[in-house]
């Protein structure tokens, strides 16, 4: 099943910024792939292209990305007659003709918009379900449902309170199914929101992110701690349910030092928080709310001494910014023990294959996984797939609210309802969800 047309478009995600769209036409008919977009890149990532032109879509346009696929990556493929089920080979392709190492040529963009249209593709040649599919091409043997790390609160980037970590979210870890998860979470939710409401005397709906989590003036993060344990003790679900933070570090570190205040007009460079610091912080957290699992960029991307304090500590460490799926800076943060699961963002590299290699080298190291969406996402729920596909045991795509990502969590829904009798939960073994 030779790829017959590639044609892109531009089309917008959720957060109203342009985005790419890729249909892939086959003897089967056409399969359509679309892909988030990027917030704040990252230099060690690789580069999501966009035109920079000022006087248009305030310089997000991505039509320089879409002349690439349909000018440069379309005819090459169609010229190799690789078959849509060579994804290896496809993906090899694409790499060589941007020949870059952060393929900023084509865009990472560009490249995964294509890479994803012909794993569905794929799946499709091989009458596979798209899971099963990714799951062959990442040798997985054992389909586990992740845990859904669900969005519940915002600070950080992502809101204009004064809130520093980023994202505060529940991992319902004492479900029996991925559907009793999502009950669990949405429950937890709406508990949250009436707190919150109370709290402010003011009435839902509640303003939320572009994420989905809501968006409190709170006095500081121990007090959104403080509103979610409750809530979860509220719902029922005490034991059942645990915390993760992603506190997004870099976004507040200033010269080496944190700045807990960063969006005050007030803030002090006298107040700023060395490495040590900040980890006694940490500490102080997991023992007044010993149901926090799992942080996440707990320390800044380049503070290499900073995140090694807190492996000794019996939860999670979860790297993001700091590897950002380069490689070679996995391989680093692996050496110097800095921190203990990967988090796998496809934007980020570029290609289903070399995502599938990060997993892969993540899991013999004896690290956890964690798959996540964009932050500008779109309707395409492929990454649903591939957290199924690559058994992650934990996927987060944000609050169980906006149609953008309650898509990504109704497909597992619905992938679970497939699986029937053969359905397994990752639960309380998200970490490893291959563990007994």
């Amino acid at each position: 099943m030779p790829i017959q047309k590639l044609k892109a478009r531009q089309i917008f995600d959720s957060h109203g910024d342009p985005t790419l769209e890729v249909d892939l036409i086959t003897d089967i008919g056409l399969l359509r792939s679309s892909v988030p977009c990027v917030f704040a890149a990252n230099p060690n990532e690789a580069l999501e292209l966009r035109d920079n032109n000022e006087a248009s879509y305030n310089g997000r346009s991505v039509f320089k990305a879409v002349e690439n696929i349909n000018n440069i990556i379309a005819p090459e493929l169609i010229r190799s007659k690789l078959e849509v089920c060579q994804q290896r080979e496809i993906d090899n392709l694409m790499i060589a003709l941007d020949g870059t190492e952060n393929k900023s040529r084509l865009g990472a963009n560009a490249i995964l918009a294509v890479s994803i249209a012909c794993c569905k593709g794929g799946a499709a040649k091989k009458g596979l379900p798209l899971y099963k599919y990714i799951a062959e091409l990442s040798d997985n043997r054992e389909i586990v449902l992740p845990v859904p790390a669900l969005n519940i609160i915002n600070g950080g980037k992502y809101s204009g309170n004064s809130l520093t970590c980023q994202e505060f979210m529940i991992l319902p870890t004492g479900a029996v199914s991925f559907a009793d998860a999502m009950k669990m979470g949405t429950e937890v939710y709406r508990a949250v929101e009436l707190k919150l409401a109370e709290q402010q005397e003011t009435k839902p709906p509640l303003p939320v992110s572009e994420k989905g989590g809501f968006t409190p003036e709170l006095e500081d993060d121990k007090e959104a701690l403080t509103i979610i344990d409750e809530a979860i003790k509220t719902a029922g679900y005490e034991g059942k349910i645990k915390i993760a933070m992603d506190m997004s570090a870099s976004t507040f570190c200033k010269d080496g030092a944190y700045d807990l205040a960063f969006k005050s007009d007030d803030s002090d460079p006298d107040d700023y928080l060395e490495s040590e610091a900040l980890r006694d912080q940490y500490l102080e957290y997991l023992t007044e709310f010993p149901n926090i699992v799992s942080i996440e960029d707990p320390f800044d991307q380049e503070d290499w001494d900073g995140w090694p304090m807190l492996m000794d500590q019996p939860i999670q460490i979860v790297a993001d910014d700091l590897t950002a799926m380069n490689v070679e800076r996995i391989e680093e943060a692996i050496e110097r023990q800095s921190a203990n699961c990967l988090l796998i963002r496809l934007s980020q590299i570029g290609t289903i294959t070399e995502a599938i290699n990060c997993n892969r080298l993540a899991r013999t190291s004896g690290w956890g996984c964690l798959i996540t969406s964009g932050y500008g996402e779109t309707e395409d729920t492929f990454v649903a797939d591939m957290a199924v596909g690559i058994s992650a045991g934990q996927f987060k795509a944000g609050a169980p609210c906006r149609t953008e990502r309650i898509a990504k969590y109704n497909q597992i829904l619905r992938i679970e309802e497939e699986l029937g009798k053969n359905a397994k939960y990752a639960g309380n073994n998200f970490r490893y969800p291959f563990s007994k």
